[in-house]
Formats: structure tokens, C-alpha cells, sequence
């Protein structure tokens, strides 16, 4: 388990560049926004609001990137080298 002092290290280390790819994030989804029409019909939107609602739950978690790659990620099919074109 990673001590108040660590995490206060990792934090102060993680910082500046978390807080830029907050602004990255929040200034993409102005553009959005701001950009004629509507993507909220679309899955991938609908993927990146469910990502940053589970970002945004307070419950302490130490697998918040698995969870959130999983929401972008297809489920396993266990019949995936038939799906690929024959050579």
C-alpha cells in the first residue's frame, strides 16, 4: 500500500501534465459543442460520457484504466481467427 508521502509524491509528479489533458478534454468536448448537428445518437460519445462518469464517482479505485479501457473495448470473442479473411 503506497503511503500518504508516496501518494503526495505521485501526485505532485502527476499533476501539471493531468491537469492539461483535463483542459485537452474539456476544450474537445466545447469544440464539440460548439460544432452544427448533435453527436449524442452516436456510441462513441456515449462511450467517452460513460468514461468520465466513472472517473468522476469518488470511490478510491485502483483499476480506473481498466475499467475505463473496457468501456472502449469490444467484448472477447472466442471465434476471432474465423472472423479474419482467409489468405
Amino acid at each position: 500500500m503506497t503511503s500518504v508521502s508516496e501518494s503526495l509524491d505521485v501526485f505532485q509528479r502527476e499533476f501539471l501534465p493531468l491537469r492539461a489533458r483535463i483542459i485537452e478534454v474539456a476544450a474537445a468536448l466545447d469544440r464539440i459543442a460548439r460544432a452544427a448537428g448533435s453527436v449524442e445518437g452516436d456510441p462513441r460519445f456515449q462511450q467517452v460520457r460513460r468514461g468520465l462518469e466513472l472517473l468522476a464517482r469518488p470511490e478510491p479505485a485502483a483499476d480506473r484504466a481498466e475499467r475505463v479501457q473496457m468501456i472502449f473495448s469490444l467484448p472477447y470473442d472466442p471465434e476471432w481467427r474465423e472472423a479474419l479473411p482467409k489468405p
